[in-house]
């Protein structure tokens, strides 16, 4: 009988798929929007265009973007074990944090709860601003769409993309004015499912950096 080849632990190992996101943008849009069924070209794995009327949420502080996930289990034990028996997913809530530092039309009308086209929204940048509290706030629902590049050792990009088919801003942290700083508008959209699409979050990963890794 044959010995088995023991592993060679460094197989493993490929710096090459280490990545990170150098570059990270977010478009928002109303919800009346078309969704996203992929934001690349299947040819070639560059981005494609975006429906009508997603815009840039422009600059965000250096911290970048997060996407926490709360997830909450339901556990079965037993008297027969110290281990739960049973461990079922009784609630997964996904959101995405960022700090927007510009004040254009997209930012201001996520932090005030406004649609970003059509009647309520803000006029263009320049013209007079009016912005006016109800006695109940409205929380309109968005679509969200975030896309990070980095650039493999060809120097093809590599781009992950996450879209919320239907979010809504589910927290604000302040809004600061002060000499030392931008002002800032920190948000946390959280994320849906959409009656639609089925789901809550669609992610992609393409590029043709990504594809220059395929190996057959």
């Amino acid at each position: 009988m044959s010995t088995p080849t023991p592993p060679v632990l460094e197989d493993g190992l490929r710096n090459d798929l280490i990545r990170k996101q150098l570059l990270q943008v977010i478009f928002a849009a109303d919800y009346s929007a078309a969704a996203i069924t992929s934001p690349f070209d299947s040819a070639t794995g560059v981005l494609a265009a975006l429906p009508t009327g997603y815009v840039p949420i422009g600059y965000t502080t250096d911290d970048g973007i997060t996407f926490p996930t709360d997830l909450s289990m339901a556990d079965v034990t037993s008297s027969q074990s110290t281990e739960p028996t049973r461990s079922d997913v009784e609630s997964e809530v996904l959101t995405a944090s960022y700090v927007a530092q510009e004040t254009n039309r997209a930012t201001v009308a996520m932090y005030e709860n406004m649609p970003l086209s059509g009647d309520g929204s803000l006029p263009e940048i320049g013209e007079p601003w009016a912005l006016t509290r109800p006695a109940t706030p409205r929380l309109p629902y968005y679509r969200m769409l975030f896309i990070g590049v980095d650039y493999g050792d060809d120097g093809g990009e590599i781009y992950v993309a996450k879209f919320l088919p239907k979010a809504r801003v589910s927290s604000k942290d302040d809004s600061q004015w002060a000499r030392s700083t931008e002002t800032q508008r920190p948000v946390t959209v959280q994320a849906y499912r959409d009656p639609v699409l089925k789901t809550a979050k669609k992610e992609w990963i393409d590029g043709p950096g990504w594809r220059a890794l395929a190996t057959g």
